[in-house]
């Protein structure tokens, strides 16, 4: 059912090689649609949303009734959960507010840098038969913290023509300034290029299928785009103090997802890995979703044993996850050696589920290896940097033979030039 890998015997990177998805032929078609969008506006995205999501919409923005009536009409203690949420994002993410820094030298120097807001972001909500108000608390409040001046979003209708209740109500809890009925690549072209309904933004952030994913690529450079994410996984780590339900639990939170997900375990214990098995087949009848958990397990699940819980870690570094579970007895004596995870869950009562939702940190993570390079979601990428500098003359009289060298050297003479004509002055 699972692959289990002795790491003794056991090439450990072809292990973790995961084939990944080609975007060639969802880019072809997301590149027609961007091109469509971008000539036709409204037109295109109405038009498109009846032929992808099979409703013809009126509106593409959705009204302050809308929101209002969603709001009012969700539960109450749903929407007291989303406040809490709420409140551990918000402290988790103002702890990442930088500020800027000036350096001024003895000469008279002097060297700074400004941190700004984003003026416009777009967050892209997948929808539809889903729900996911999780993900617009992840995306619109480090961009509010990190003082956007406007976030909107879009999202795909359903069958109605309506945006999921659950999901307006996120946004609103949220402070997110606009929502828009519309998804798919249109929807990234809108974000990207505007139309006479959408605003250009300039940047888009938030998960999406194949499609989304292609637009947002080709989309780079004329707005700024948070990550290309794939297939999402876990990987845990386990001792002998672990608990065998616990860790199938979490294996199948991953393996839901959909079919490419992949769940991992490594564990030094042989006992363990049969006990999880074990679990694994039983719980996988309990699922609703257990034709598409059963593929995922059955096509990328693994275990691997390993030698030891430092070669495990070791081993897990090669993986870079995007979650990472240390369920074991003591994970903090472990966390200092984990150098590539999008996001570290410590111990046997740390499920990956509290931070999809409710502890504060980001669930918007890198995939499928990205973590040696990347980090998760976070104020930062809704900020940009300003450089500046000052330098009086009697400093460029000072450095100016130096800079005009290293220009020389780089063959770039009018750039040396520059420095000269200042310093050989006589005024």
């Amino acid at each position: 059912m699972i692959a289990v890998y002795d790491a003794k015997s056991t090439d450990i990177g072809s292990i973790f090689k995961r084939k990944a998805e080609s975007l060639d032929y969802a880019e072809k078609a997301a590149a027609r649609i961007i091109e469509r969008v971008k000539a036709e506006g409204d037109k295109a995205l109405t038009e498109l949303t009846e032929e992808f999501d099979k409703v013809r919409i009126t509106s593409i923005k959705v009204s302050e009734a809308e929101i209002e009536e969603a709001y009012n009409s969700a539960d109450r203690y749903f929407l007291e959960t989303l406040e809490a949420a709420k409140a551990n994002i918000g402290e988790f993410h103002r702890a990442q507010l930088r500020q800027g820094f000036e350096i001024k030298r003895v000469n008279g120097a002097i060297l700074g840098q400004r941190v700004l807001p984003l003026e416009r972001v777009g967050l892209y909500i997948p929808g539809g038969t889903a729900s996911y108000p999780s993900t617009v608390l992840m995306n619109a409040i480090p961009a509010k913290i990190a003082g956007v001046k406007e976030v909107i979003m879009a999202s795909p209708p359903s069958k109605d023509g309506k945006i999921n209740p659950d999901v307006l109500a996120a946004a609103k809890i949220a402070g997110v300034d606009a929502v828009y009925r519309i998804g798919g690549a249109q929807a990234i072209a809108a974000l990207a290029y505007g139309t006479e309904s959408v605003p250009k933004v300039d940047k888009i952030t938030g998960p999406g299928n194949i499609f989304v994913a292609a637009a947002k690529k080709l989309v780079f450079g004329e707005v700024s785009i948070d990550m290309i994410a794939g297939p999402s996984e876990v990987l845990i780590i386990a001792d002998e103090t672990a608990n065998a339900a616990y860790i199938a639990a979490d294996m199948l939170s991953q393996a839901e997802h959909d079919i490419n997900a992949a769940a991992i375990l490594i564990t030094v214990y042989p006992d363990m890995a049969e006990k999880v098995k074990a679990e694994l087949e039983k719980q996988l009848a309990l699922l609703p979703r257990e034709s598409v958990a059963r593929t995922s397990i059955e096509n990328n699940g693994k275990i691997v044993i390993a030698e030891s819980l430092e070669q495990a870690v070791e081993i897990a570094n090669i993986a870079a996850p995007e979650h990472l579970e240390l369920c074991v007895n003591n994970p903090f004596g472990l966390l200092d050696k984990v150098n590539n995870a999008g996001s570290v869950f410590l111990g046997g009562d740390t499920p990956e589920a509290v931070g999809d939702y409710f502890a504060g940190a980001n669930h918007t993570l890198p995939t499928n290896g990205t973590a040696r390079f990347s980090s998760a979601l976070s104020v930062d990428d809704f900020v940009k940097k300003i450089q500046y500098i000052y330098y009086p003359k009697s400093v460029l009289d000072k450095e100016g033979e130096r800079i005009a060298y290293f220009a020389e050297k780089e063959g770039l003479s009018a750039h040396a030039r520059s420095v000269t004509i200042r310093t050989e002055s006589k005024l």
